[in-house]
């Protein structure tokens, strides 16, 4: 089982940047792709970036490219989402999620968190 916390969220102009954090509780961090996932209001959970067991590869969804970077720390069993350039349609409640296998999909991941809130005015 694998508990995982997310933390960071908040309110942020158009522009601004905000760093999210997820802390895993689990001995074997370094198994798990690790994924960002957001959902907005009346809208699917959808994917936004993922990160390889080692970190050494990433993947992003094209609406995010170039503006948020997902990284990890497996001595802190902790992955992060640094966003940059907000924009409005960021808006959503954030999740991460831990999975064996590498997918970008949520039907691939076992673990989720509570999620954060993140809010861009403009």
């Amino acid at each position: 089982q694998v508990q995982l916390v997310e933390s960071g969220g908040g309110l942020v102009q158009a522009g601004g940047s905000l760093r999210l954090s997820c802390a895993a509780s689990t001995r074997t961090f370094s198994t798990y792709v690790m994924g960002w996932f957001r959902q907005a209001p009346g809208k699917e959970r959808e994917f936004v970036a993922a990160i390889s067991w080692s970190g050494g590869s990433t993947d992003y969804a094209d609406s995010v490219k170039g503006r948020f970077t997902i990284s990890r720390d497996n001595g802190k069993n902790t992955v992060y989402l640094q966003m940059n350039s907000l924009k409005p349609e960021d808006t959503a409640v954030y999740y991460c999620g831990a999975t064996p296998a590498w997918g970008v999909v949520t039907t691939a991941y076992d673990y989720w968190g509570q999620g954060t809130q993140v809010t861009v005015s403009s």
